[in-house]
């Protein structure tokens, strides 16, 4: 029986909550893997920030980068999605590593089930400030500007952005507001998974649409048939999905602390 995994959001590098021990239970996660593990799935926000230089790719991720190279060394297919934290992707994940990297949506088929993954932003929530942010970040004269920056510069810039943000985040949500975009979340979701089977597949159904980005976890039926399920973050509760080729499940990896 083949196995295959859902992943997103460990903003690995991220400076809150104890940073370098999520790093360590999330490459433990992938060495655990099973014998059976067929594929991989990294649907994006994997590092909390990632740029490639011809001959420099951040540190601090080694552990994570070994376990991936030993999950492909072994036969197990890692693919890759682009978040908006680590969208500088190049050459490195690919030619070093044996990483797939896709665009979102991707339609793939798994033991005859149709998955439609992706990381999840800009589907839906398209305001006018993050579609000009996507148009910055994915500009090439832009990112060759960016690469003229000395490293040291442009990864604590990054850095420090990103924690900027998420700190600022983790602070002004209180119960209400996360009740309120909680649901937002589900509705929006909902709605565009409903409309893609409406519209983009007719014909051939998606079984499960499996998405990140929100840092929430819930899955809720599309009007139109299969389910739409959004994966967790790492920061403070693990989260992933398998699937055995019949049933989709979620679960929590719990890491322990080996013992010295």
């Amino acid at each position: 029986m083949a196995l295959y995994y859902f992943i997103a959001d460990t903003h690995l590098g991220l400076d809150y909550q104890d940073p370098k021990m999520r790093e360590k239970a999330f490459a433990s996660f992938l060495a655990s893997l099973p014998t059976e593990t067929s594929k991989v799935f990294l649907l994006g926000d994997i590092f909390d920030f990632w740029y490639e230089y011809k001959d420099v790719v951040p540190r601090r991720f080694t552990r994570t980068l070994g376990a991936i190279a030993a999950l492909a060394d072994r036969g197990v297919e890692v693919n890759f999605m682009n978040g908006n934290h680590d969208i500088w992707t190049y050459s490195y994940l690919q030619q070093d590593l044996g990483v797939k990297i896709y665009a979102q949506p991707w339609i793939v088929e798994i033991e005859g089930v149709r998955f439609c993954l992706g990381h999840g932003d800009g589907l839906w929530d398209k305001s006018a400030s993050y579609s000009f942010l996507q148009r910055v970040f994915k500009c090439r004269f832009l990112q060759v500007l960016f690469s003229g920056v000395h490293p040291r510069w442009a990864f604590l810039l990054g850095h420090g952005w990103s924690r900027h943000n998420r700190l600022t985040r983790f602070k002004n949500q209180d119960e209400k507001s996360q009740k309120e975009y909680l649901q937002k979340i589900i509705d929006g979701s909902s709605a565009w998974a409903a409309d893609f089977q409406k519209k983009q597949a007719p014909d051939k159904k998606i079984d499960h649409f499996i998405f990140g980005h929100y840092h929430t976890s819930f899955t809720e039926e599309v009007e139109g048939g299969g389910d739409v399920s959004i994966l967790g973050e790492w920061i403070h509760h693990p989260d992933y999905l398998v699937f055995d080729g019949k049933t989709l499940q979620r679960r929590t990896f719990e890491y322990r602390q080996p013992a010295p």
